[in-house]
């Protein structure tokens, strides 16, 4: 599988860099969940909050990653009543996963390929999927991500890959 160049960062909690780039993220994961939202069952679909976040995380470190996770989904709920309060944890585990995941493969392998990112994406929903199921107690709502969001899960591997990529993006970590 090819392997693309892309500049990776790993930022700290103490630089203010961090926080702006988190925050242009979470404005991403504000957006395109507004967005697909429009569609029919858009968001079981199309996975919109994690996109941002694995985006984040994969490029410029888990830190980063992890502040549009827990962020994101919050922002949303409050601004918008999406996801829904019942909803909340399970997302917020996915998200901290997904942030986790996608920040220790980028800081271990120093690449990024389509198989990385979608190692990332199904390690996240595996475990995210045993930990809503430890949550909710049902195994079907667990694996929903599973059932519906396969357009989701390809559009954050090749969607992802994209953006990862782009050379403006690095103006923001220097």
């Amino acid at each position: 599988m090819q392997t693309f160049t892309a500049k990776l960062h790993s930022l700290e909690y103490r630089q203010a860099r961090t926080y702006l780039v988190a925050l242009l993220f979470v404005l991403g994961n504000i957006a395109l969940p507004q967005l697909c939202h429009t569609l029919r069952m858009g968001g079981p679909t199309w996975l919109p909050i994690y996109f941002f976040t694995l985006v984040a995380a994969y490029k410029y470190g888990w830190r980063a990653g992890l502040l549009t996770a827990v962020a994101s989904p919050l922002a949303n709920a409050l601004l918008f009543g999406m996801p829904a309060p019942v909803l909340l944890p399970a997302i917020l585990l996915k998200s901290a996963i997904l942030a986790v995941a996608a920040g220790w493969t980028a800081a271990r392998f120093r690449r990024v390929s389509l198989l990385l990112l979608a190692g990332v994406v199904l390690a996240y929903q595996t475990l995210g999927s045993l930990g809503e199921w430890a949550l909710v107690g049902d195994l079907r709502t667990a694996m929903q991500d599973f059932r519906i969001g396969l357009p989701g899960m390809l559009l954050q591997v090749f969607g992802g890959r994209v953006l990862i990529g782009l050379p403006n993006l690095n103006r923001h970590a220097r």
